[in-house]
């Protein structure tokens, strides 16, 4: 693993979590997440995880088009490294959820490394009204609801993407997923440095104790010695401490509205340029910096910003 004094900030910009009810602050129009894309960027975020959502309802979407309106729109006013989810929703199917970055062959893309169950049904006893006749049935549902992603469709997304070079953030919502990325290497279909994106507090999957994030630690220093980039998430209320706790163990980290509204106890975030602030002040803090787009590029081995299809 990189012993760099530089940290990467991911942003995540809107997700596919979070209902448009929940807060007004989430970025919704394409002009909306391309202007928290690079607010977020302009913050100190080196990479920006992008979904799309449907511009009148804001129920996730992974439409082309609608990722055509704003990915232009944010190559012109920043370096940013862009990242493109093949996650979607759960609701969608495999191809749906690979056509944008099938289309536009960005720098790097977001796999989830299982299918799981993924249960977002907890967030009813927070929220009572909703604006969208979509909000409450994606949310009541997703207690029988699996996330798919068999060895076989993994392998067909890596093989989709491999001959546009397109490299991923590895997402591990378990240990298990850190094994399974670790066959997909020994299989040629990944390459090393991996990007393993730790991912904690999702219901379904790892939780958010201390001893979780390093467990998850240990076992992917085991499987990838130093051939990886380690970075840490943690869902909701838990982001601030887990992603502490990974900077101090020599990680970097991702933030933004997607995985947590929120900037503190009863505050809702403003926008994704407030959490990317306040984590680059722990970052500094730390007696760290934050590695710029170009920087991260070369920790994660990217083909570059000229190599995309946008």
């Amino acid at each position: 693993m990189s012993t760099s004094n530089k940290v990467i900030i991911t942003c995540a910009i809107t997700g596919s979590i979070h209902t448009p009810s929940m807060s007004p602050y989430l970025p919704v129009t394409p002009a909306q997440i391309a202007d928290s894309a690079v607010g977020a960027a302009d913050a100190g975020a080196a990479i920006v995880h992008l979904h799309a959502r449907d511009p009148k309802t804001g129920i996730p979407s992974q439409d082309p088009a609608l990722f055509g309106e704003f990915l232009g729109a944010i190559r012109d006013k920043s370096d940013v490294v862009i990242n493109l989810t093949t996650g979607g929703a759960p609701t969608m199917s495999i191809e749906e959820r690979l056509a944008p970055v099938a289309h536009f062959k960005p720098e790097v893309a977001s796999l989830n490394m299982g299918s799981m169950n993924f249960g977002l049904y907890e967030m009813l006893g927070r929220y009572k009204e909703f604006r969208h006749d979509w909000e409450r049935p994606y949310l009541e549902a997703s207690d029988d609801r699996i996330f798919r992603n068999t060895f076989r469709d993994i392998a067909h997304i890596l093989e989709a993407c491999n001959a546009n070079q397109t490299r991923f953030e590895i997402e591990c919502y378990d240990i298990g997923h850190l094994y399974t990325a670790a066959h997909f290497l020994d299989r040629g279909l990944l390459k090393a440095p991996l990007f393993i994106q730790s991912v904690f507090g999702i219901r379904g999957g790892i939780g958010a104790h201390p001893e979780d994030i390093a467990h998850m630690k240990r076992t992917a220093d085991r499987l990838f010695g130093k051939d990886y980039v380690w970075s840490v998430l943690g869902a909701g209320a838990q982001q601030s401490r887990v992603v502490t706790q990974g900077l101090l163990m020599g990680g970097n980290v991702r933030v933004g509205l997607e995985d947590n509204l929120w900037l503190s106890r009863g505050k809702l975030a403003t926008s994704n340029a407030e959490q990317v602030a306040s984590i680059r002040r722990t970052v500094e803090q730390l007696g760290y910096s934050v590695a710029t787009p170009d920087e991260a590029r070369a920790m994660l081995g990217l083909k570059g910003k000229d190599n995309v299809e946008f």
